[in-house]
């Protein structure tokens, strides 16, 4: 289901935020249903969001499995669904370079 919601959303938008599911419970399987997704692997947006969260909550930030790629020239994000969480990444990270990961992901190859 979380596939499919992905896809319809790539649809209307050039960029998703899918928020929730990123935990270690059994339930958490954002991350295992969209990575298959991604085409390319944004690896620095992980690590950004994870030493951003260590300096807000401490060590507790290795918990966060964030991670962020790109689907037919589209960004997608998976983040934690704490409200501190959804405004950290998109204040702090997702908003100041969304044009930019945007200017890249759907550029076309150079021949």
């Amino acid at each position: 289901r979380i596939r499919a919601e992905v896809s319809g959303a790539l649809s209307r938008a050039n960029c998703v935020l899918v928020t929730g599911g990123t935990g270690l419970t059994p339930d958490d399987v954002t991350i295992e249903a969209v990575a298959p997704l991604l085409e390319k692997t944004i690896d620095g947006f992980g690590e950004l969001f994870r030493l951003k969260s260590y300096q807000e909550v401490g060590t507790a930030a290795i918990l966060s499995r964030a991670i962020a790629g790109v689907i037919e020239g589209r960004a997608v994000f998976c983040i934690p669904g704490s409200t501190g969480a959804v405004t950290l990444a998109a204040r702090e990270i997702i908003i100041p370079e969304i044009r930019h990961i945007l200017s890249h992901a759907s550029s076309k190859p150079q021949r």
